[in-house]
């Protein structure tokens, strides 16, 4: 989820021949399905997780969402250790079914306590798993990747993700001072001249 900005559902729906995972360098996700918690009583089939397309699109449309090489490892290594599913799936439980909602918020949590000090974990700092996501498109942001292709990876608008994360880019005027600068070909450090015509 952090490092292809995907939401908790299309991750646990993820499939294997939906991956393209080379030996080096960058490969590709393409989403197609979404496998949210919804309960027994609203699926229509008695199952907890619906089977629905990706959230905000068309029924079958897909995304392509490019995977870092990192990724494209830790993919390729969980896939040698645990497998996929029968139907193709990377993530499962023990007996090869979605894995829950309530199973990846545990492990979270562990992995929180892991990771963070006892001052961290008592804070919201990374709270939930779909907090992944939020850190992997606030960060794409903040190395100066195009709102237009972040929104294009995360599956949803631009309207939508400079009204969430806009915040995420306060403090960088000196970045957009100097890529102004260099657009008008000048120094970032040269001062303007009264009455120079600016």
């Amino acid at each position: 989820m952090y490092f292809g900005g995907l939401r908790p559902a299309e991750a646990v729906a993820l499939r294997r021949p939906d991956c393209t995972l080379p030996d080096k360098g960058w490969g590709s996700l393409i989403l197609e399905k979404s496998s949210p918690t919804v309960g027994k009583r609203w699926t229509g089939t008695g199952e907890v997780h619906d089977n629905r397309g990706l959230k905000n699109r068309p029924a079958n449309e897909t995304r392509i969402v490019p995977a870092p090489p990192r990724l494209v490892r830790m993919l390729l290594a969980h896939i040698k250790e645990f497998g996929t599913a029968k139907d193709g799936r990377l993530f499962a439980n023990e007996r090869g079914g979605v894995v829950a909602s309530t199973t990846y918020w545990r492990v979270w949590d562990e992995a929180r306590h892991l990771a963070l000090t006892p001052d961290q974990v008592a804070s919201p700092l990374a709270a939930r798993p779909y907090d992944l996501r939020h850190a992997a498109l606030s960060s794409w942001l903040n190395a100066g990747v195009d709102p237009t292709e972040v929104a294009e990876r995360a599956g949803t608008s631009v309207e939508v993700l400079l009204s969430r994360y806009a915040k995420c880019l306060d403090g960088r005027q000196d970045v957009a001072n100097r890529r102004i600068a260099e657009l008008l070909g000048e120094d970032a450090g040269q001062e303007d001249v009264p009455g120079d015509g600016t």
